[in-house]
């Protein structure tokens, strides 16, 4: 199954398979230390923080497990961040999760929503699943928002990766009864 939404688009942003051609502009998220203030695991410096996190995205695809996009603002051409449909096993269950990263820049302008948005329209459309989650620190406000805005609830707490997190959830039948 495929879960990527490459050549996808919203009002302000295109959606694409990321590549490393991305990495410099994406190194940025990883100096920042306000990207990390969420999550807690064994960082290692930017460079190969950031390398990690695109090889992972390149074994997500390759083996069917979905993986982040590149967001690519259509007015300058610039990345803004990833989001996508990512398999997870939360709690011994496997789940389909809506995750979404920017970068700083581009923070308290509605991309996050906007893109987490069309990630839960896509998979409803598609039907490539009956439930949506976000797994959210307990401690991250602005992405809890944004999961809010996109018509989920906490459905419950719990540990996931070591860190303490709030399993926000939208049904499709939520989601066909509310019209989103």
């Amino acid at each position: 199954m495929n879960y990527l939404l490459s050549g996808t688009q919203t009002k302000r942003l295109l959606f694409r398979e990321i590549q490393w051609t991305d990495f410099d502009a994406w190194l940025e998220f990883h100096q920042d230390p306000r990207t990390s203030i969420h999550w807690v695991w064994d960082k290692k410096d930017p460079e190969t923080e950031c390398k990690l996190w695109y090889e992972k995205q390149f074994n997500r695809y390759a083996h069917d497990k979905g993986g982040m996009n590149a967001l690519i603002e259509k007015a300058t051409g610039k990345l803004v961040g990833h989001c996508g449909l990512l398999v997870q096993t939360v709690d011994g269950l496997t789940e389909l999760e809506i995750g979404y990263s920017l970068l700083p820049a581009f923070w308290n302008k509605g991309y996050a929503a906007e893109a987490a948005t069309h990630c839960r329209d896509y998979a409803f459309q598609q039907e490539l699943s009956e439930s949506l989650i976000s797994i959210i620190s307990l401690s991250n406000t602005p992405s809890q928002r944004v999961a809010i805005k996109n018509g989920m609830y906490v459905d419950k707490q719990t540990t996931y990766a070591g860190n303490a997190v709030k399993i926000f959830r939208i049904t499709k039948a939520d989601w066909e009864a509310r019209g989103l």
